[in-house]
């Protein structure tokens, strides 16, 4: 008789771990997705890069926003039986462009995206339920399927990905300056509502890359993640976005690698392994201010202990 949890039968082979966890004929199945396995690095390469802005830009409100309506362009493309991919690219750009236009003050372009999350959600949630198809493809666009990534998905994800990464090649040097300081870089001449227009329709072609893999609901956990957790470690330019791509590629590959063996979708793999990272980086740097008070305490005991 089965009980409330159908993944616990069988106890003596693991339950539901085996469900999370299984291992079995593993090397037969690491051969089936090369595919993915490229997907993993050109997702970890641009979510690190791209993700570097958003956090110095402060926009990963942005990045929920887009995933949004990168949602409902891959729904609508669902239901009218076109290139999901397509549609999820078209979705983004348009919120990315709305952002962009109408939202150059912080306050305003908080309130476009608090206007256009729900927008993006319910047309969504609409065209997913007027699609009758296999549920598995409803499911895939939420919560991402990097294991099905096939020949025409991968031509879509390079193509994507070499355009990115070739805006972000030539803005790099400016669009630092101007996330770094935008008063000074506007007073030196440089064009800051172009750069930032520019800048967020990168991040709508990454964003729609991100949903394509890891799903509309869990984009966060390679745009923001990966940089978070590199910010607090260190302040440097070159080696900021070196750690945000090794640690997005950390999570995306053992992502892929731990999901393959299981019946678990792709997306609680490698938002748990994002997570950790970020808490490992994050106590990492409280131990290190500690030790750097502690140490400025033995040099100036007087000025550690403070006024009396």
């Amino acid at each position: 008789m089965s009980g409330p949890w159908p993944l616990a039968e069988g106890g003596g082979d693991g339950g539901v771990w085996r469900q999370i966890f299984n291992f079995e004929n593993y090397g037969d199945l690491l051969a089936l997705v090369h595919n993915s396995l490229l997907a993993g690095v050109l997702l970890g390469l641009v979510g690190g890069l791209v993700g570097v802005f958003v956090i110095m830009r402060d926009l990963p409100f942005a990045v929920h926003g887009i995933s949004e309506l990168s949602f409902a362009g891959a729904s609508a493309a669902l239901l009218l039986g076109v290139n999901i991919v397509a549609g999820s690219i078209v979705g983004s750009l348009l919120a990315a462009a709305a952002i962009g236009v109408l939202g150059v003050r912080a306050r305003d372009r908080n309130s476009i995206i608090g206007i256009l999350m729900p927008f993006g959600l319910g047309l969504g949630v609409l065209f997913l339920s007027l699609y009758k198809g296999r549920t598995a493809n409803k499911f895939g666009i939420l919560t991402g399927q990097i294991i099905a990534v096939d020949t025409p998905q991968m031509a879509w994800l390079l193509g994507t990905s070499v355009v990115v990464l070739a805006a972000l090649v030539f803005l790099w040097r400016p669009l630092t300056f101007a996330s770094a300081d935008p008063e000074v870089a506007e007073a030196r001449g440089l064009p800051i509502r172009t750069l930032s227009l520019a800048f967020m329709l990168v991040l709508g072609l990454a964003v729609a890359l991100c949903v394509q893999i890891v799903g509309a609901l869990l984009v966060l956990a390679l745009l923001v993640t990966p940089a978070a957790a590199a910010a607090r470690l260190t302040a440097s330019p070159v080696l900021l976005p070196v750690l945000s791509v090794a640690f997005a590629l950390v999570a995306m590959e053992g992502g892929i690698l731990l999901a393959l063996g299981s019946t678990i979708p792709i997306s609680p793999y490698v938002t748990t392994i994002s997570f950790v990272i970020y808490l490992a980086c994050r106590l990492a740097s409280g131990r290190r201010a500690a030790q750097g008070a502690s140490a400025r305490a033995r040099l100036d005991p007087v000025g550690a202990a403070g006024p009396h």
